[in-house]
């Protein structure tokens, strides 16, 4: 079920009178299996979820939304927004808190890059996941036992004194077979988790906290541009930003060949239209390319080699590498960006990809050259 897309429930004229976003979301709910991969029935990972040999993403599981004059309205203060630099679909809602300026507004935690066993007590939890540290903290190694990487970067959990996102999961609904998945949205006032949807909170913190925010002007979600966002996210998210996983999880040759396939053939189509418009979406930034962008970051430095996606590197598109310097030199984007987290992460938590955890070097930072995107226009 290659690219398809699952739409959030309605919640109609109540987003302050504008239409509905189609959302594509980060986890798509279709069987799985667990091939050669150890797991306990209490947690699972995404790398454990396959079927027929592909990776198959599973829904998120708390969907609420944050309006006026609901359950949970918009305060300062009041909510508290956890993420891992590694993950990219967390760093999305990471970067529109940063360019609206929500920073003195909403809280912020952030995982060690490395994932842990969650219940390291309990021999028969096999799960592992994101784990809070202090910045100071003795340096983490692979859950089995390779390799030394700090804490540097990390924020730990102020409100609720986790060490693991599963204890929020657990805190919050006392859920037992989740994916323990970033981002999460919290609320500090109910002690519940709002939303772990990615595509659904980066909408929340464009438009529902305005009246909070450093820049409530800007709108990553423009009315005239709505119809070429969901367009353009409908090929992107199940090719681009979940097919460099489908390439990296897969467990069949099949299966492989079919995400490389998309996955190049997307990457093509990007920088023809690149080549034309500024924008992936139009003559604006919006809420694509922030989406886009979190993949083109780790392409070079983690997805070639890791996920075998080996074709081409980014910075051998003139167009689209143009385009990731762009977007990097945004205030508001960079600060999001953490490259040593993001490469620690995807080397070192995944012992059935990488046993030993050892960390490539290489690739230079060509991401913060300077670009010419402004002699662009769009048709």
């Amino acid at each position: 079920m290659h690219g398809k897309v699952a739409s959030r429930q309605s919640f109609g004229s109540k987003h302050l009178g504008r239409p509905v976003l189609k959302v594509f979301p980060s986890r798509l709910a279709l069987p799985r299996r667990l091939g050669n991969l150890a797991m306990s029935s209490k947690g699972r990972t995404a790398v454990e979820e396959t079927d027929g040999g592909a990776f198959k993403r599973t829904d998120s599981e708390f969907r609420n939304w944050i309006r006026p004059d609901s359950e949970f309205e918009p305060e300062a203060g009041r909510y508290h927004l956890y993420i891992s630099y590694a993950c990219p679909w967390a760093c999305r809602c990471l970067t529109f808190l940063y360019l609206k300026g929500l920073e003195g507004a909403i809280g912020l935690s952030i995982t060690h890059p490395t994932w842990q066993k969650t219940k390291p007590d309990d021999s028969s939890d096999m799960h592992t996941g994101w784990t809070f540290a202090n910045p100071d903290d003795a340096p983490f190694s692979s859950h089995t036992g390779w390799g030394s990487f700090g804490c540097e970067g990390c924020v730990p959990d102020d409100v609720n004194g986790a060490k693991y996102v599963r204890d929020l999961y657990e805190l919050s609904k006392g859920q037992t077979g989740s994916k323990f998945t970033v981002p999460v949205l919290w609320d500090k006032k109910k002690g519940v988790i709002v939303n772990n949807e990615s595509s659904e909170i980066v909408q929340i913190l464009n438009d529902q906290f305005n009246s909070l925010a450093k820049n409530p002007g800007l709108d990553l979600f423009p009315d005239d541009l709505r119809s070429s966002i969901d367009e353009v996210n409908s090929w992107t998210y199940p090719c681009i930003n979940n097919g460099v996983y489908r390439c990296g999880f897969a467990q069949s040759q099949k299966a492989y060949e079919d995400a490389f396939g998309d996955l190049f053939g997307a990457l093509d189509r990007v920088e023809s239209i690149l080549s034309k418009q500024r924008y992936i979406a139009g003559d604006r930034l919006t809420e694509a390319d922030i989406r886009l962008f979190q993949t083109l970051i780790r392409f070079d430095v983690v997805y070639v080699v890791y996920f075998k996606c080996n074709r081409n590197f980014i910075h051998e598109f003139p167009h689209m590498s143009d385009y990731t310097k762009e977007l990097y030199s945004i205030p508001g984007v960079q600060k999001a960006v953490n490259i040593d987290h993001i490469k620690t992460h995807y080397f070192t938590s995944h012992p059935t990809l990488n046993h030993y955890a050892i960390v490539p070097l290489g690739c230079s930072p060509w991401w913060e050259g300077s670009h010419n995107r402004e002699s662009v226009h769009s048709k």
